[in-house]
């Protein structure tokens, strides 16, 4: 464990090395995706300079939703790109040199993609963060500031698992898997708001499916007090049974892998 640590922390200081050979790129490029984000804040505020709430969520209260999903997504992405960018290390070959080296794999595609860039749009959650704070009455006891720290932790697993299956899907195909994106990107859109607004279907997919729903709706309903069952901010454990399916097919799928002969 301590070994994979230092190689991974090896493979991200060679990629900032590599990032700061271009400084003016690199921040460019992290500008962009921060007001990229900074865009998705703004909706929220000139929606709500017309409406007091929607479906009895005020304004405080979705920016704290906001706010957990961008920084969720924005900590994923940044230290799980590597499986986004899989389908170009399978069809370079780069792959086949990853399996005969004496280093797991998996840490190896994570470490190579490592993105610091990816870190711009989670500054946007930070500011929505406390801006969200700032704006809505709740009362911030060690419970509900344990279950926010969950949330946060249970998004980003859970979102570094569905990075996983596209990373693994890759192995029987090599092409991009855009459909993805719905599951990813999607979801990050949507999850601006909590699940309940979008309807029951959609909730039982979130919660069935693909677990939204435990790092998003649930503990929002303790964070925000609007439910008294406490066992809600555990649900984003929930989501660790997820992530070790999404692991099994990426087994699997290095098991059946097959050089593309590049």
């Amino acid at each position: 464990m301590r070994k994979g640590i230092m190689v991974y922390g090896r493979y991200v200081s060679v990629v900032l090395r590599s990032a700061m050979q271009y400084r003016l790129s690199f921040f460019l490029m992290a500008g962009g995706r921060f007001l990229i984000a900074f865009n998705g804040f703004l909706g929220i505020y000139f929606l709500f300079s017309g409406f007091h709430e929607v479906k009895g969520y005020t304004y405080g209260e979705i920016l704290l939703c906001f706010s957990v999903m961008q920084l969720s997504f924005s900590l994923a992405e940044c230290c799980a790109n590597g499986f986004k960018k899989f389908s170009g290390i399978v069809r370079k070959g780069e792959f086949d040199r990853m399996l005969v080296r004496p280093v797991s794999p998996m840490l190896q595609v994570l470490g190579s993609g490592f993105d610091l860039g990816r870190l711009a749009p989670a500054v946007t959650g930070v500011i929505v963060l406390f801006v969200g704070i700032g704006n809505c009455s709740v009362d911030w006891t060690a419970a509900r500031t344990a279950a926010l720290f969950l949330m946060l932790l249970g998004g980003i697993c859970l979102f570094a698992g569905l990075f996983m299956i596209e990373a693994s899907v890759c192995f029987f195909s090599i092409e991009n898997t855009e459909c993805m994106n719905v599951l990813t990107y999607g979801a990050k859109e949507h999850g601006k708001y909590p699940i309940d607004i979008y309807g029951k279907g959609l909730m039982r997919f979130c919660t069935y499916v693909i677990p939204y729903t435990l790092v998003q709706y649930y503990p929002l309903q303790y964070l925000l007090g609007k439910t008294d069952r406490w066992q809600y901010a555990f649900c984003p454990f929930g989501v660790v049974p997820f992530v070790l399916l999404c692991y099994m097919l990426w087994r699997v799928g290095v098991r059946h892998y097959k050089s593309t002969g590049s």
